[in-house]
Parts: C-alpha cells; sequence; structure tokens
C-alpha cells in the first residue's frame, strides 16, 4: 500500500527531476527566445543542438519548469524525513551544475552584459564609464541586448572575474561566456559543499541543505542554468558563515561582487558583539578589501551603485505605490519616497524576524543575517527572481519550515513573472506575460506574501516573547 508520506516523496522526486531536465533541455536545444545566441567558433564549448525551437514552445516549458520546480521542492521539504541520503542529492547536484556549464546559458541575457565589461577590461576600457554602444563593432561587445547603454553595475570582483574570461577568450564570445559558465559552476559547487560540511551533524539538516540549495529546481533554473554572477557572491559569504578563518576577507570578496549581499555581515557583527578585539578584526578586514578592491577599480566603479539604488523593477509592490500616487498627486516617478518607504519597511520586517526566531534560542550568525536578507528581498524596490538564491543558501543553515514556504512561494511566483528575463527575440503577440503577469499579478501577489510574512513573524515573534519560563 502506498502511504501518503509515499506519494509526497515521489512527487518530490518525479517533479523536481522534471523541472531540472526541462531546464537542461532549454539549454541544449540552443538559440531560442529563453536561449541568447554565441558566436565564436563552433567545435568551442558551450554546446547546444542548434534546433532553433519555436519562442512559445520554450517559454512553455520554462513556465513548467517553475512549476514542477516549486511543486517538488515543496513536497520534498514537507517528505524531507523519507527522502535521499544527502550525499546522493548533493553528487546529483553538481553533476546537473557541471553539465548546465557545458550548454549556452538560458532565461535572460545578463551573461552578453558580463563578456562584453571583461573585453572592455582587456581593450583598455574602464567599464565603469564605456558603454557597450561606445564599442558596436567589437566581435563581443556588439552582441550585448538590452544593456547597451549602460555602464557596468557590477563590483570589482565581479569585473576581475569577467576580465580573466574574456582575456582567455579572446574575440569569442561563446568561449568568453564558456569560461564564465566554469566560475560560476565552481561556485554553485563550492556553496553546496560548503553547506554540506556545516549540517555534517544532523542527516536531516544535510538533506534540507542540499533541497534548498544543490538540487533546488528553482535555484538550478536561474543560478545554474542563468549564470547570474549571485552565484559568486553567495559562494564567499556563506563561507563567510561556515569557515571559522577569513570572515572579514570572505565578506569583503562578496561585498566586492555585489554590494547588497553586504547585509550578510550584519551576522558575524552579531555574533561576535560580546567580543569587540574580534569584531574589530573581522569589520577591519572586510572594509579594508571592499576599499582596496574599489580603490584598484577607481572611483567611478561606484557611481551605478548609487544609481541603482534608486531603481525600481516592474514586478514589485512598490511599483503598486507609484501608480497609486500618480493617480492621487500626479506626474512624478516618487522614486525618494519609495526609497524611504522601502527603508522603513525593510527595518520593521528585520526587526520581526528576528525577534521570531528568537523562540527557537539565542541568535547566530545564520538567522540574522538571513532575518536582514529576506526582510531586504522583501521591501526592496528593485528585485529580479535570481536575487532569492542569496536567501536560500541563507536559509539551507537554518530550520524554520514557515519561511521555507513563503520564500518557495515568492520565487515560483516572481519567476513566471521574469518569463523570460530577455526582451528581444520573443514571439510575436506575446505581451501579456510583461503587461499582465509581470506588470499587475506578480506585484499583488508579491505584496499579500509580503503582509502574510509580517503577520506571521509579527506572530510568531508574540509567541515567543510570552512563553513560559
Amino acid at each position: 500500500m502506498i502511504t501518503r508520506e509515499g506519494v509526497g516523496v515521489r512527487v518530490a522526486l518525479g517533479a523536481g527531476a522534471a523541472s531540472i531536465l526541462l531546464t537542461i533541455t532549454i539549454g541544449l536545444l540552443g538559440p531560442s527566445a529563453m536561449v541568447p545566441a554565441l558566436q565564436g567558433r563552433p567545435w568551442q564549448p558551450p554546446y547546444s543542438l542548434d534546433v532553433m525551437p519555436d519562442g512559445r514552445l520554450v517559454i512553455g516549458m520554462a513556465a513548467a519548469a517553475i512549476i514542477l520546480g516549486a511543486l517538488g521542492l515543496a513536497a520534498g521539504l514537507r517528505f524531507i524525513h523519507r527522502m535521499p541520503d544527502a550525499r546522493w542529492l548533493l553528487l546529483a547536484g553538481c553533476l546537473v551544475a557541471v553539465v548546465l556549464a557545458f550548454l549556452p546559458p538560458s532565461g535572460s541575457a545578463d551573461h552578453l552584459n558580463y563578456a562584453a565589461y571583461g573585453r572592455m577590461v582587456t581593450l583598455g576600457h574602464n567599464p565603469y564609464v564605456t558603454v557597450p554602444a561606445d564599442l558596436p563593432a567589437d566581435p563581443v561587445i556588439r552582441w550585448v541586448e538590452e544593456w547597451r547603454n549602460t555602464p557596468s553595475v557590477y563590483g570589482p570582483v565581479a569585473t576581475a572575474v569577467q576580465a580573466l574570461a574574456s582575456l582567455i577568450g579572446g574575440d569569442s564570445l561563446r568561449l568568453t561566456v564558456f569560461v564564465m559558465e566554469l566560475a560560476n559552476a565552481a561556485a554553485f559547487v563550492a556553496t553546496a559543499l560548503l553547506l554540506h560540511r556545516f549540517t555534517r551533524h544532523d542527516p536531516v539538516r544535510r538533506r534540507r541543505a542540499a533541497l534548498l540549495w544543490t538540487v533546488n529546481p528553482l535555484v538550478v533554473y536561474h543560478l545554474a542554468a542563468g549564470m547570474h554572477l549571485d552565484t559568486l557572491a553567495i559562494v564567499f559569504m556563506v563561507a563567510a558563515l561556515v569557515l571559522g578563518r577569513g570572515k572579514g576577507v570572505l565578506l569583503g570578496l562578496g561585498i566586492a561582487v555585489k554590494v547588497t549581499v553586504g547585509l550578510v555581515a550584519l551576522g558575524p557583527a552579531w555574533e561576535l558583539r560580546r567580543s569587540p578585539r574580534k569584531l574589530a578584526i573581522v569589520a577591519g578586514s572586510a572594509t579594508l578589501t571592499v576599499v582596496v578592491a574599489y580603490l584598484l577599480a577607481g572611483p567611478d566603479s561606484l557611481d551605478q551603485v548609487r544609481n541603482a539604488s534608486q531603481s525600481l523593477s516592474l514586478a514589485t509592490p512598490w511599483k503598486l505605490v507609484q501608480h497609486a500616487a500618480q493617480s492621487l498627486i500626479g506626474p512624478g516617478a516618487y522614486r525618494v519616497w519609495i526609497q524611504l518607504g522601502s527603508y522603513a519597511l525593510l527595518a520593521t520586517l528585520a526587526f520581526l524576524l528576528v525577534r521570531a526566531f528568537r523562540r527557537e534560542g539565542e541568535l547566530d550568525a545564520p538567522r540574522v543575517a538571513l532575518a536582514f536578507c529576506v526582510a531586504w528581498l522583501f521591501a526592496t524596490p528593485y528585485v529580479l527572481p535570481w536575487y532569492d538564491g542569496l536567501a536560500f543558501a541563507l536559509l539551507a543553515m537554518v530550520v524554520c519550515p514557515a519561511l521555507d514556504g513563503f520564500l518557495v512561494v515568492r520565487l515560483a511566483v516572481l519567476s513566471l513573472g521574469y518569463l523570460p528575463a530577455r526582451q528581444m527575440g520573443q514571439p510575436e503577440g506575446l505581451d501579456w506575460p510583461v503587461t499582465v503577469v509581470r506588470s499587475q499579478v506578480v506585484p499583488w501577489c508579491l505584496l499579500a506574501l509580503t503582509i502574510g510574512l509580517a503577520w506571521w513573524a509579527w506572530r510568531a515573534g508574540a509567541r515567543a516573547r510570552t512563553r513560559p519560563a
């Protein structure tokens, strides 16, 4: 007789495997609405079948991958005690990451930007000042799609990796992207191994860590197949939390990839608050690492960070606030007021989440880091689905089933709203995913999730405060 738990495990394994296979297939089929073409010599990796599939087909496959992935992940977390041994999950996830490194990235065209900025460095241009449109004849830079008039918004360490890839790839966009894919896969696998080590004393927590990161179909879809540089930032931050030495340098390197991951540093800061000397060493080494990195990159490297901090993405609830203000008060972007409101919401959610985590005992670095990371994701006016990868990596270090549900639903909804996160090469007449789903449905869903998260955190914190001594 098949039990309820048995059905749940079959759903988890079947839906999760189907999701990951769909993600692999999208890349394997080659250039499409989901996969930008890569110019270069045919024998160079990454490889694909160059089938040129119909845009509606691959977008439908991606939607199925997201829905099946969310279903499989939820089922796996629900019946985690019956899931396979963590070592098998670890091996499977690492193999998937390696396979995807040999296929063209899918889901967005961000990797074309990465290649272009790295190419600028090797040509002697400053990627924080130069824009791709300034070099329209270059064999690598000319293929940038959406961000042709935007200089790099990435940190110096990210730019260094991009420059190294360009140095190896030369005038081949294909080979340059492949080198970055290898670096991305290495960071993904290293994060998986670090989480496996962190949870080594508890087999169930090891399975949980593998489910939330290594074989998480949604994380695989965005970070392993999508090759977003968030993967590189995440491995430094996870290493800072897991390893006993070099915390400050690792934190600094992560921040020098992407500034927003610096919220993770609040975790070690909290944990070391009673050891002023150790705190000073970690804070000092982290600050020195960031300062040196940005000094080497030049003062222009901070310009786009400041500009990006005032951006507003289409699928956030703050877009609803902007539209309401424009209707009630009049024309205007209202970005300053939205930015101030986001700071207030971030502080409120972080306070509520930290208070909620107290019910499980003494706060540690991963819990504090997770609280601030989740608060930022729900509060920031500018967010894209792959940003949630950091939250899942941190969640793999903390047991909080209620938060699992919020983050799985959030990433699934946001992922569907960004199908695909690429503007060029889309089928004609298929604009409703942007005009309806991304612009209207997703913001309301995320607003409901934000209210639900605040309500849960408030109640959980209140229960913790009133529990018997």
